[in-house]
């Protein structure tokens, strides 16, 4: 490889540079301290792990499996994962490291690694900040997740102009289930929802038992009166179906009572996850961008193969796209060379009032610094600052 190649990185990986590096940190000491206020404990977990822990090897997580990295440890010879989520390295704590009674919040940001990126034009090592709730399965613990999220994007960045999907996937889970589908059958119709694809699906569920269901859930995904009225009878009778209907209803009812101004819309067959999710999922879009600025929802039991299954809720975001169109102006001041004490109390008095400054080094002028925005002068014995 040529000198010219080798400052290349892998596709999907990229440097940040000052500027963004600047406006993601300030993200990232936000948003935690946020989250901190609301009760959300700050852990820290490693990058690489024993890939057992990483993907919990279960069909839940074979999404996630796709998505990790993995290697050998030179030292027990044992497969590692490099992590692509944080939830269930939170899951091993609440359920093994930390296991304490009632509810436990956490929150956590660091940079996790996918094989292939998740979204369109999405980074390959995101910045991930995220924010869960064990130990409490209700409506409340979904709105508490939902309206953190919520607060958290309008606190950090906007909520002018965002969109906030509700889904739940108990819908089509109990449907498949009372109408005894296969995994297969259940894989195609998965895929054709996904697709949005009307037509095939109306084909395709023809030869299906409580097919006009299945369709009426695609055909009328957006709107649940509509959807309601689709229905037979027999699957709203159902339990299963019933609870996961009237846990939307409430839930979309209280978001809408909470957030008045934002824009809230439902698609019950948002199935990303789907396998990963067992309840309510939700996610925030901005204008013009098709990947979600956050996301969550319900996983109860992800602790189970640590020993102590519990109910969970949570989301999570990548700081990075949430930061990528928050470029600002880095305001940098230059100061002279010099050791007179005024200059030196000059610039500590500046540098205490948030201001940064540089201070100029042997033979260089301002030309040295390029992103200088002001310098510091002396004016009448004063040192004053003044815009270049």
């Amino acid at each position: 490889m040529t000198i010219s190649e080798t400052w290349l990185l892998p596709d999907g990986v990229a440097d940040v540079l000052p500027e963004q590096a600047q406006v993601v940190e300030t993200l990232r000491r936000e948003a935690l301290d946020f989250l901190a206020v609301r009760g959300y404990q700050l852990v820290y977990t490693p990058f690489i792990e024993y890939i057992e822990s990483l993907s919990l090897l279960s069909e839940s997580n074979q999404d996630l499996d796709l998505v990790t990295f993995k290697v050998i440890d030179q030292l027990s010879g044992r497969l590692l994962g490099v992590r692509a989520d944080m939830t269930p390295q939170v899951a091993r704590i609440d359920a093994h490291v930390r296991p304490v009674e009632g509810v436990a919040r956490y929150c956590y940001a660091g940079s996790v690694l996918h094989t292939k990126p998740q979204n369109f034009n999405a980074t390959r090592a995101p910045l991930q900040l995220g924010a869960e709730l064990y130990g409490h399965d209700s409506i409340e613990a979904d709105v508490e997740m939902v309206n953190v999220m919520l607060a958290l994007i309008e606190h950090t960045h906007t909520l002018e102009g965002a969109h906030l999907d509700l889904g739940h996937v108990g819908l089509f889970r109990s449907l498949v289930k009372y109408a005894g589908l296969n995994k297969n059958t259940e894989s195609e119709l998965s895929d054709l929802y996904q697709r949005k694809a009307l037509p095939e699906l109306e084909e395709f569920t023809q030869s299906l038992a409580m097919g006009a269901d299945f369709y009426a859930l695609g055909r009328y995904a957006s709107d649940l009166d509509a959807l309601q009225a689709h229905l037979s009878q027999e699957i709203l009778n159902d339990v299963d179906f019933k609870i996961a209907f009237d846990a939307l209803k409430t839930t979309l009812a209280q978001i809408q009572s909470s957030w008045p101004n934002l824009n809230v819309g439902i698609d019950v067959v948002e199935l990303r996850s789907y396998h990963y999710h067992t309840g309510l999922m939700y996610a925030i879009y901005a204008p013009n961008r098709a990947a979600p600025l956050a996301q969550g929802g319900r996983y109860d039991g992800i602790g189970e193969h640590f020993g102590r299954a519990r109910p969970a809720t949570g989301f999570s975001c990548d700081l990075y796209a949430l930061g990528a169109t928050q470029f600002v102006d880095i305001e940098t001041v230059v100061a002279p060379k010099g050791n007179q004490q005024d200059l030196f109390n000059a610039i500590v008095d500046a540098r205490s009032q948030g201001l940064r400054v540089v201070q100029l080094l042997g033979n260089d002028d301002l030309s040295s610094v390029p992103y200088a925005t002001h310098q510091m002068v002396s004016q009448n014995g004063q040192w004053v600052i003044e815009k270049i």
